[in-house]
């Protein structure tokens, strides 16, 4: 089992100084006050940065560049990021100024960067194998970034086809070819459940066991489970068929480098109401894993912060009744 470092409790019980101090933001304050109870779990915490992509797209509230100290503000040890929430800054100062800012923001806020979540970067399960060429190289440079910032990984999609034997093969050769870049770079590559047959958590084993690399592995979603949803929509539209999420998660722990812990709502209790956390982490528990889980609330009735808040101490709360 895992302990939470010495001086990440120290740092909290000064941030919980300074935040008696701001009176004006209770949430804060919230954020804070349970956070040096993450010592009693057996994994760390960090935050998804899709957890606030509300707050960057839509209100535009936060800048994606100070998320490091968001991270921090609300009780976290570890972030991971969100490639396309920095296009427009990627787009107006470089590449390389963008993570210049991100590592020296980390740093500064103590923060360790986990891995990077790579979307809109070309179809790496494409049945084309020159369309899966392309996806590679372009997701070439966001491994080095990951290099560069200290990550352990990139989470990957595979879409694709809907044919299972199709999909199987080209998921294989796209991961195998950008594994073997990322090796170089010590770099892992991580897929996700993540909707179509990713969310198949037979077939996601099956590509594992094909690929077959030690730096290629998994992120279990406790979410993202869908396998089909109406008018064949990828996104947004209601899922008509689901895989069985516990099972889902119990298969791809075998390759996890990272999980995220879905949520959508709560009930009075401070209860996920699609998901029972306390059988999730037991199966993650079980697998003899003692990494980061990430907390990714994707709701609309609390507000993101809220949301955040209440998974994270949801997570703290049930791994204490774990056997």
């Amino acid at each position: 089992m895992k302990f939470i470092k010495l001086t990440f409790i120290v740092s909290v019980m000064f941030l919980s100084y300074n935040s008696c101090k701001d009176s004006g933001n209770p949430n804060k304050e919230q954020a804070l006050s349970k956070s040096s109870m993450t010592n009693e779990a057996f994994f760390k915490l960090s935050l998804a940065q899709w957890s606030l992509h509300k707050a960057i797209i839509d209100d535009r509230t936060l800048d994606p560049m100070d998320f490091a100290e968001k991270a921090k503000e609300l009780g976290f040890e570890g972030i991971e990021y969100v490639s396309q929430l920095y296009s427009y800054h990627i787009e107006k100062m470089g590449m390389q100024a963008v993570l210049d800012t991100l590592k020296n923001k980390s740093e500064r806020s103590g923060m360790e960067n986990l891995l990077i979540m790579i979307d809109g970067e070309g179809d790496l399960a494409s049945p084309d194998e020159t369309v899966r060429d392309e996806a590679v190289e372009k997701h070439k440079k966001w491994v080095d970034a990951a290099e560069f910032l200290g990550c352990h990984s990139i989470r990957v999609n595979l879409f694709g086809t809907r044919n299972n034997e199709e999909w199987v093969k080209a998921s294989t050769d796209g991961l195998i070819k950008l594994s073997a870049y990322a090796a170089t770079r010590n770099v892992n590559v991580l897929v996700e459940n993540h909707g179509y047959l990713s969310s198949n958590a037979d077939l996601l084993k099956k590509v594992m066991m094909e690929v077959e690399m030690a730096n290629c592995g998994t992120l279990p979603d406790f979410g993202n489970f869908c396998l089909a949803r109406e008018g064949g929509e990828r996104w947004g539209a209601k899922c008509v068929k689901e895989y069985d999420k516990y099972i889902g998660v119990k298969k791809l722990m075998q390759w996890a480098k990272a999980v995220s812990a879905k949520s959508y709502d709560f009930d009075d209790a401070g209860n996920e109401t699609t998901i029972d956390y306390k059988k999730m982490l037991q199966i993650v528990k079980d697998a003899d894993y003692a990494g980061y889980i990430g907390v990714e609330y994707e709701g609309s009735r609390l507000s993101e912060e809220e949301g955040i808040i209440a998974t994270r101490d949801l997570l703290i709360s049930a791994s204490k009744q774990l056997n």
